[in-house]
């Protein structure tokens, strides 16, 4: 069973999520449930519990090894600064210059509750940033410069002004 996403414009997605209180089927649940709705969206890699309504720390994603739940992510440790374009299921259709570090620690529990530091670089450190901002309340437009974000925001407004004229 899919979720349905927020996008742009949904308060949900300006909140800061809270801490997950100890492993239960309700966040086994919740994270299955992301991980169907994720698989329901080709080509996408994350997805933030805030997306889908739920103010709970955690993210899913896959990058085609199957679907991973990281609870009560934090970054702890960054690494070499550089731009990056990206895209949002928040904000569909749209792609924005972001910085981003190709190296992060990521500090979080397992869904089976294990504490790990999880150690990525290139696009997997890309996502983790990305699902992690999603936690604090901050969207990629929050990261780019203000001419990039008046410009997305420009062509988001005409996107979904389409997608009503259209029935969508």
């Amino acid at each position: 069973m899919a979720l349905e996403i927020r996008t742009f414009g949904d308060p949900v997605l300006r909140e800061k999520c809270h801490s997950v209180e100890g492993m239960n089927s309700g966040v086994e649940g919740l994270a299955r449930t992301m991980g169907d709705t994720l698989s329901a969206e080709p080509g996408r890699v994350g997805l933030a519990a805030s997306q889908v309504g739920a103010l709970r720390r955690l993210f899913v994603y896959d990058l085609g090894h199957g679907v991973r739940c990281f609870v009560n992510p934090e970054i702890v440790e960054m690494q070499s600064e550089y731009m990056v374009e990206e895209g949002c299921l928040s904000l569909p259709g749209i792609l924005v210059p972001v910085p981003r570090y190709y190296r992060v620690g990521l500090r979080c529990n397992t869904l089976s509750g294990h504490r790990i530091l999880f150690e990525s670089e290139g696009f997997l450190a890309q996502v983790f940033q990305h699902e992690c901002d999603h936690l604090e309340g901050v969207l990629i437009i929050d990261r780019c410069s203000d001419e990039e974000r008046r410009r997305a925001l420009e062509e988001y407004r005409e996107i979904e002004f389409q997608r009503r004229q259209a029935g969508l």
